[in-house]
């Protein structure tokens, strides 16, 4: 076989190891999807996992990639708006495992040295970018006012969602979708009076 052709076949396996691992960290979470699970699905053993993602970490980061680009794809490119955003919530809520490995790597990428600190701040500043383009086409449409601070809401949009997330793997009765909806249609209130809403004061 070419380089080229082991080239493929191994970027078509990492896929499917992706795929899969996706799969088995949604079902059992972090703490309980085991490497020895992941490779009996794609049927390696655990030496021929590694082989393709030098260590948990660095397959869990891999993860947690994957997961955003397949978000991206089934529930903000039809619509890249604040629904489009909700939807990507409300299929969290039938992914539990994937919402605990996020929440758990957030967290752990405050430590400067963990592998997974530049991922999450390029990531927070992707979110912001959404929401942010979220609530300009909110605006463009009427539904918010000129009064607001787009990239000060948008901030407040990205941590409630983080912050909700994080309640729920607590209670599961919590919903975040009508929660996060919430906010948005009192924003939209508050963004079609007086001074600029999240922003600074005129006094």
């Amino acid at each position: 076989m070419t380089r080229r052709g082991q080239y493929a076949k191994g970027a078509a396996k990492r896929e499917e190891i992706l795929s899969v691992a996706l799969d088995v960290v949604a079902e059992f979470g972090c703490r309980s999807a085991s490497n020895r699970e992941i490779a009996r699905r794609v049927g390696l053993t655990q030496p021929g996992l590694m082989h393709y993602f030098g260590s948990r970490e660095e397959l869990y980061m891999a993860v947690l990639k994957a997961r955003d680009a397949r978000d991206v794809a089934e529930h903000w490119v039809g619509k890249p708006n604040f629904e489009g955003f909700l939807d990507v919530i409300e299929h969290n809520t039938r992914v539990p495992g994937l919402v605990q490995l996020y929440v758990e790597f957030s967290a752990e990428a405050s430590i400067g040295k963990h592998p997974a600190h530049e991922y999450f701040v390029e990531r927070y500043a992707w979110a912001r970018d959404l929401s942010v383009q979220s609530i300009r086409t909110a605006q463009e449409s009427g539904e918010f006012g000129p009064n607001i601070d787009a990239e000060v809401i948008a901030d407040i949009i990205v941590a409630t969602a983080d912050g909700l997330q994080q309640q729920w793997l607590l209670d599961r009765s919590i919903d975040m979708v009508a929660r996060l909806r919430a906010v948005w249609n009192g924003v939209a209130a508050l963004s079609h009076l007086g001074p600029t809403a999240g922003g600074p004061s005129d006094g």
